[in-house]
């Protein structure tokens, strides 16, 4: 197989993932083996490739790679998520462009156009993931919203209601304005936001003059004030008790009532109460009984309860009202204030909490035994400081809000009788035969029965996803889901931990009575080099696919890992992948060169090169040890930075140069053979990291089968390996780069031979490797050095390089007589320091200490100095 002179990744990616997807290599079916089985995070039907994606999937080919070779049936599962809120979004925003409205259409109308966009826009991301190289089995790509999926969130939602879990009920949810849906709490993101206090006037009914003042961050809720609030240990606010007061503009008479909720610190103490807008108002609501009044409709405007400001935006109103209360000398005062606003993840809009019918899980029962698997270790987090964060959101767990008002997503399985209530079935089928039942209507049918409008939650869907994958839930006792769950390993971020992983956990207990997974590997956040989290509003985050045509999949791959520790963010810099593309380079040519060698079988082994061979073993061996140590503790940056280093410093840079024949000589057989014998470990151990390279290389080291692959190969393992020779050959380098620093230092070219002079302890089994690396014509053992050598200590061992006639005795004299001079005078500036009384005592300890060390250097490398003058001058 003949090499171009030049790594090109873009001959060699393609051409090679179409070999392993030709020759089914990533396919996975139930068998004898060990299973390895990983589950992709669905990444978004809506979504393109993004420098996150291209970590995490990173990460998860590179367990799923070293997985298959380690002889396990390793089983990546892909798929899509159907993205209820995104999606929808979307789809809204197309259809406006063609100016169509969601209103005008009915649902069915809506849905073809949802299906259409996901059938052009849901496959992208999966093919630009092969671009990376990930192995996924692809005939198992599963999407949130197809057959077997559906069918299995209906029956897992049947299943929850008839168990008494899931309830229906107005309660306060976070809404969203802009996408016109409840969202859970976890999917609102607080900020901390520049706003006003405003001080409001409330008269006090049938009092003239006397005003009750009420402090808040929201004044276009007065609309919905429904009693005002105080303290019942407050004196300041005594007098207010059993009153009733007047809501300004709006006019309401509102009674005071007493609650020691109410911070008496905060404002002026007094808390205007409005049960439909703020989830502690409107606990206050149940507890005294309170009217409530909703003054928003679902986008944000005003609606006509209040019958002022209708139609008005929130914002808009907020404005608005805060001048009518100064001109109706109702505001006190405005403050400058900042406090955290709760936005909505999808639409970044600030929410509104509002009361509403929706659907709930109870979470609390549910919850206890995924919190105790996390706790006590039998599903690991990587790393364990996630721990805690995850143990405080069980141990608080909340109802979690399901449904959603949206037409995209799983619609709610639960049908409306004619006469009220309602029935739960996962087919329309079973509905009619269980109202029938609930009514007695034996002629009741389907067209009398009005399905919930809602959408359940995305999330309702992608929490059974280990178990869906393997149609777990529809089909429970199928081998599949015998033979792959629990699953190995998860990958996935740390912002999602109570979204998804912890839900995960919750269901798989519920519903397989087991993890859905042992460990999971929770990544950092891609940042730029300035530490600024990428985005594309930033500007500052690369098109993952432009990194791979400029640096190759390898490259980018490479420098991501370098910089990815767990659950640390990455600070990634093109910089990292420039480093992969030149180690790709680097791997290219070492290749090259071993490849040109000539063997001769006639030639004996030469003593460097049987020494050589014998130490690289015994380092390969070492480095196989710390990279398993490493990949075991999901310390992947650290295992991966361990095979670079063997190949870059020890491999290429050593171990080459020891074997490496004389120009245009022939390399003994033995030789030649242990070095591709090397070069075949090497590239095993690259592969889970750098796929597309090691297999082209690999493929070229011997004649390789038809369908034969590097990634279904056996790692090498570990031998027994001698840790003396590899510490011994470790001083002969320092031997050599000590004889290499002398002739740069001396201006002596590396082909001109120069002697070697020992003066001590000396292991000579090395002299072989010595000699060839440092171009020796001799080795010697001498009592002293040669006038006018340089010498270098290894260990406590000096080695002298004697000059001779190699050098200018006059010039090297005076070169050294200025450094001399030069080191007298640092000397006498040092001692005058440590001579003033002053600075010895009132200067730190530690500065005192350093000058001293200053001395102490500078006495010694004037009698250094002095004696290499005296030697040449002999």
């Amino acid at each position: 197989m003949e090499l171009a002179s030049k790594y090109n990744p873009a001959e060699v990616e393609q051409k090679w993932y179409d070999y392993w997807m030709a020759n089914e290599l990533f396919k996975s079916k139930p068998d004898h083996r060990e299973p390895y089985c990983i589950v992709i995070p669905p990444p978004n039907v809506t979504g393109v490739l993004h420098m996150g994606h291209m970590l995490n999937n990173t990460i998860q080919d590179i367990l799923v790679r070293r997985a298959r070779m380690m002889g396990k049936n390793a089983c990546w599962v892909p798929g899509t998520d159907h993205a209820s809120i995104a999606t929808e979004a979307k789809v809204v925003a197309k259809l406006a462009e063609e100016g169509v409205k969601k209103t005008d259409l009915t649902r069915e109308e809506f849905l073809k156009h949802a299906w259409e966009w996901t059938h052009k826009h849901g496959g992208i991301i999966l093919e630009q993931l092969k671009k990376l190289g990930a192995s996924c089995d692809w005939d198992r790509t599963c999407f949130t919203m197809d057959d077997p999926r559906s069918e299995s969130v209906l029956k897992v939602f049947v299943d929850l209601f008839n168990k008494g879990l899931i309830y229906r009920g107005v309660r306060m949810v976070n809404w969203d304005p802009k996408a016109l849906t409840a969202l859970s709490d976890e999917e609102v993101i607080y900020k901390e936001q520049q706003g006003k206090l405003y001080y409001l006037r409330y008269k006090v009914a049938g009092e003239d003059g006397t005003y009750a003042v009420v402090a808040t961050t929201r004044p276009e809720t007065i609309l919905g004030d429904t009693a005002m609030c105080i303290n019942p240990n407050d004196p300041k606010n005594a007098h207010l008790k059993g009153k009733k007061v007047i809501v300004p503009i709006v006019g309401r008479e509102i009674p005071v009532i007493e609650d020691e909720y109410v911070d008496v610190e905060f404002g002026t103490g007094c808390l205007k109460v409005t049960p439909a807008h703020d989830v502690n108002d409107y606990m206050l609501g149940e507890k005294y009984n309170l009217e409530t009044i909703d003054i928003f409709n679902d986008n944000g405007t005003i609606n006509d309860k209040v019958g002022i400001y209708v139609g008005m935006d929130r914002f808009d109103l907020r404005k608005q009202i805060e001048q009518d209360l100064i001109n109706a000398d109702l505001m006190e005062k405005v403050e400058p204030y900042t406090n955290k606003v709760g936005f909505s993840e999808r639409t970044h809009v600030p929410i509104e909490p509002k009361l509403s019918m929706q659907w709930f899980l109870k979470m609390e029962q549910l919850a206890k035994p995924a919190l105790d698997s996390v706790m006590n270790d039998d599903i690991k987090l990587v790393p364990a400081k996630f721990k805690n964060t995850y143990r405080h959101w069980m141990e608080n767990v909340k109802d979690w809000c399901i449904s959603r008002q949206l037409w995209w997503g799983h619609r709610i399985p639960a049908y409306f009788l004619p006469q009220g209530g309602y029935v739960v079935a996962e087919t329309p089928e079973q509905a009619v035969e269980l109202a029938r039942e609930k009514t007695g209507n034996a002629d009741l049918q389907l067209a009398d029965l009005r399905q919930d409008e809602d959408c359940l939650d995305t999330w309702f869907s992608s929490w059974l996803w280990p178990i869906s994958v393997f149609d777990g839930i529809s089909n429970p006792e199928n081998e599949e889901i015998k033979y792959y769950y629990p699953t190995n390993d998860l990958v996935t971020g740390p912002d999602i931990l109570f979204f998804w992983v912890a839900r995960m956990i919750i269901s798989g207990y519920e519903y397989r009575g087991d993890m859905p997974f042992k460990n999971v590997y929770l990544t950092g956040i891609v940042r730029d080099k300035l530490g600024r989290k990428m985005s594309k509003s930033l500007g500052n985050s690369p098109e993952p696919l432009d990194l791979i045509k400029n640096f190759g999949a390898d490259g980018v791959r490479m420098g991501l890992m370098l910089a990815a520790p767990a659950g640390n963010d990455i600070h990634f810099d093109e910089a990292l992948c420039e480093q992969g593309r030149n180690f790709n380079n680097k791997i290219w040519n070492a290749f090259r060169l071993v490849k040109g060698w000539q063997v001769d079988e006639t030639l004996a082994q030469p003593e460097s090169a049987a020494i050589a061979v014998k130490w690289f073993d015994a380092l390969l061996s070492k480095t196989i040890e710390v990279v398993n140590y490493s990949m075991d503790k999901y310390r992947i940056s650290e295992a991966l930075m361990e095979v670079y280093k063997l190949f870059w410093d020890e491999f290429s840079s050593w171990y080459l140069e020891m074997i490496k024949p004389g120009y245009q000589l022939p390399i003994d057989k033995a030789t030649y053979e242990a070095t591709l014998g090397f070069f075949d470990a090497l590239l095993k151990l690259l592969h889970p990291y750098m796929p597309f390279i090691t297999e082209e290389l690999w493929q070229a080291t011997y004649e390789r089968k038809a369908g034969e692959s590097l990634m279904t190969q056996l790692l090498p393992e570990a031998k027994a390996f001698d840790a003396k020779l590899i510490g011994d050959i470790e001083a002969a380098k320092d031997v050599i780069t000590g004889v290499r620093n002398v002739r740069a230092q001396k201006n002596i070219p590396q082909k001109e031979t120069v002697e070697l002079e020992i003066l001590g302890e000396h292991n000579s089994a090395y002299d072989a490797v010595i000699l060839k690396l440092s171009n020796l014509a001799a080795l010697s053992k001498c009592a002293e050095k040669s006038a006018g050598a340089v010498s270098f200590l290894v260990g406590t061992t000096e080695y002298a390089v004697p000059l001779g006639n190699m050098l200018n005795v006059e010039e090297e004299i005076k070169k050294l007589t200025e450094e001399l001079e030069y080191n007298k005078g640092f000397l006498v500036s040092v001692m005058k320091k440590l001579s003033n009384e002053k600075f010895v005592s009132g200067a730190p300890e530690k500065v005192v200490e350093m000058e001293r060390k200053k001395q102490a250097d500078a006495e010694s490398k004037i009698k250094s100095l002095e004696e290499s003058i005296a030697a040449l001058q002999k």
